[in-house]
Parts: C-alpha cells; sequence; structure tokens
C-alpha cells in the first residue's frame, strides 16, 4: 500500500475472547468522541473463515461479466438477514458483538434493536458505469439520511451503531473507508445541522465523488468549498484486515475509495438501534418475511437464540405487558416443535404477579 503513513488508522486488539466486556475504554471513548473505532478480534476466528465461505459462493469472482454490472451497494437481497447461510446469521447475533454494541451506547443489550445486517462484494474496476450512483469513489458523506426519519441527536446522546466486518484485507484490496475524526465540540467539519452533502436539505443525491462535487460547484458552490476545505483534507484511512470492525456512527463524515483493479472486497454492514429510536428505521425486509422459506430456518432460529438476542430482533422481553398467560402459551405453541424455552417469561410474569 501506498500514502502517507500518518494518514492511516491502524485497529487495536478487542479485549480478549471470554472476557466479560469487549471493547476497551479507549476503543468506546474514540467512538464517543472521535466517531469511530477499528478494532480486531471481536468475533473467533473461526466464525469469520464458515462466512467468507458462505460468501464467497454467494457472489461472483472478479473480472467476470456479472462483477462488471455490480456499481452500488448491497447483496440484492441474497445475503441479507436472515440469511441461507448460519454462519453470516451467527455474526449478526454474536453475543460478543452485541455486547460491544451495548458498551458504545451504554445500554443493555435487551434495550438494542438490529435496523441493518447485508453481507456484500464491491469490485475493483476501471470504468464508472453506475454513473452519478456508482459506488467505486464514493462523496465524503454521513449516512443518516437513508437510516433515519430525522436528523441524529447532539453528538453526546448517540442512539445507533452502524458497523462495516471486513472480510477481506486492505492490503490485498485497498478500499480503505475514508473517515473524518471529530476534533471537540468546535471543530467546523462538525458544525450543526449537518447537511453539507448531496441528498440532504434540497441537494441531489449524487454518490460518485467526481460528480457530486462537480453538482455541488454549481448548485451549493459555498458548500463544495466548505467540503474541499473542511472535509477532504482531514481524510484518515481504515487499514482493516480480515476480521476487523470499523464501529461508527450515522453523523460521522466517511466515505469509499476505489479498490485495487480486478479485485473482490467482502464486508458485513450492520446497524443497531436504542428500542426507544424508532424513527430509525430498519433498512431491509422485515425478519418475519422469512417465515415463509421452506425447512422452517427462521423460526428455528427464533427458538434456539437467546432472551437476549431475540430481543435485538424485536421479540418482546420478559415482563413486557405484551406476555399474559395466553400469550406465552400461544407463541410456544407456534416455535414449541422447534425447541424453544419460554421459562423466563412465564418466570417474569410469575414475579411481576407474586
Amino acid at each position: 500500500m501506498t500514502g502517507d503513513q500518518s494518514s492511516w488508522v491502524e485497529p487495536t486488539p478487542a479485549r480478549p475472547l471470554g472476557s466479560e466486556s469487549v471493547l476497551t475504554a479507549a476503543q468506546v471513548a474514540s467512538w464517543r468522541e472521535r466517531g469511530f473505532a477499528l478494532v480486531d478480534g471481536v468475533f473467533a476466528a473461526s466464525l469469520i473463515e464458515a462466512a467468507l465461505d458462505a460468501a464467497r459462493q454467494a457472489f461472483p469472482e472478479a473480472g467476470s461479466t456479472a462483477a462488471e454490472r455490480v456499481t452500488d451497494f448491497g447483496s440484492t437481497g441474497r445475503m441479507q438477514f436472515p440469511a441461507r447461510s448460519d454462519a453470516v446469521n451467527a455474526l449478526t447475533l454474536e453475543p460478543r458483538l452485541l455486547r460491544a454494541i451495548s458498551e458504545l451506547l451504554d445500554a443493555p443489550v435487551l434495550d438494542l434493536r438490529l435496523t441493518q445486517s447485508d453481507l456484500w462484494a464491491k469490485y475493483g474496476r476501471e470504468n464508472r458505469a453506475g454513473g452519478a450512483r456508482d459506488n467505486s469513489d464514493q462523496r465524503i458523506h454521513v449516512d443518516y439520511p437513508n437510516h433515519t426519519l430525522t436528523h441524529p441527536p447532539p453528538w453526546h446522546s448517540p442512539e445507533a451503531v452502524e458497523l462495516i466486518l471486513y472480510l477481506s484485507d486492505v492490503e490485498v484490496c485497498g478500499g480503505a473507508t475514508a473517515l473524518v475524526p471529530r476534533e471537540g465540540d468546535d471543530d467546523d467539519a462538525y458544525s450543526w445541522p449537518i447537511t453539507n452533502t448531496p441528498g440532504v436539505g434540497g441537494l441531489d443525491w449524487v454518490n460518485d465523488r467526481e460528480s457530486a462535487e462537480t453538482y455541488l460547484e454549481g448548485a451549493a458552490p459555498a458548500v463544495a468549498k466548505w467540503r474541499a476545505e473542511q472535509l477532504y483534507p482531514r481524510e484518515q484511512r481504515a487499514r482493516y484486515r480480515t476480521g476487523s470492525v470499523l464501529f461508527y456512527r450515522h453523523d460521522l463524515w466517511h466515505r469509499g475509495t476505489p479498490l485495487e483493479p480486478g479485485v473482490r472486497r467482502l464486508v458485513q454492514n450492520m446497524t443497531f438501534r436504542l428500542a426507544r429510536s424508532e424513527w430509525i428505521s430498519t433498512l431491509q425486509t422485515g425478519w418475519a418475511w422469512a417465515m415463509y422459506r421452506p425447512s422452517a430456518p427462521m423460526e428455528r432460529l427464533i427458538a434456539r437464540l437467546s432472551v437476549e438476542q431475540r430481543c435485538v430482533l424485536g421479540f418482546p422481553k420478559p415482563g413486557d405487558g405484551y406476555w399474559t398467560r395466553e400469550t406465552i402459551d400461544a407463541v410456544e405453541a407456534r416455535y414449541g416443535p422447534y425447541g424453544i424455552e419460554m421459562a423466563p417469561y412465564r418466570a417474569a410474569l410469575d414475579e411481576a404477579a407474586s
């Protein structure tokens, strides 16, 4: 890889597998203050490798005709949660990951909700076949416009964690995610509100960097000048490895950069919000839609998940007002053949009645 070494963000190790907490105090502080943390060791290597095996089979090889047509984000449904891969689903609901999200948001896992999980491929291409919407060399942006109906709250009251799990290595692929670290409450790059980006405040949605900045020079020259002075010169790039996780925020300035020609990069994007923040939308088809799949994979998954993991999908927690003797029996009738254990829900109901 080339470039100024001082412009790179290096990954730091999570706490060891088996530790009660997952992230170090410095990693939590980096996410809360700078807007991101690049972390190695969140997942066991065996789980990463199992998910990689499924991902390699799901997407075209680099250089193929099919690969050349991929110019945008996402798997077009193939690897969205719940995916047809147990390993990919396990990554989404891995207890260590959920604990890490809990640490960043300072909220119990029971109060987290999944809104996005999609494993997808990006390809190194010489062309920009996607035009103004091409994702190869993105304009610098924030992610909140297509996640929330509102605007992120003030910086010190975050309500969601977005993350990229890299299943490839930057030394092979290139395509490092570019980041603009926030530098304190008076940082001009993070002045309120955060609107100087295509797709917000009446500006057209343009993804390709050159197309976006050319458009802004004509439509909003002051915005274009501000971005050229405040954002691009401050970019730092994430030196990801296979298994690295970039935890970041909906209000972080960042962008995707071009891959090396002729390579395929695999990543999994996920988002978790606070349960109370209902204005943050689920970004893909709801989980219950998978209940129509043959062999009942979603029903089997629900039955074997822990109470906390179910809650992350929106399943009511023990003690919730939904639960009565009748609803517990009814849910048990639905999932009983797959082995669900309803004792925690009955125990919470009995405790409330005593």
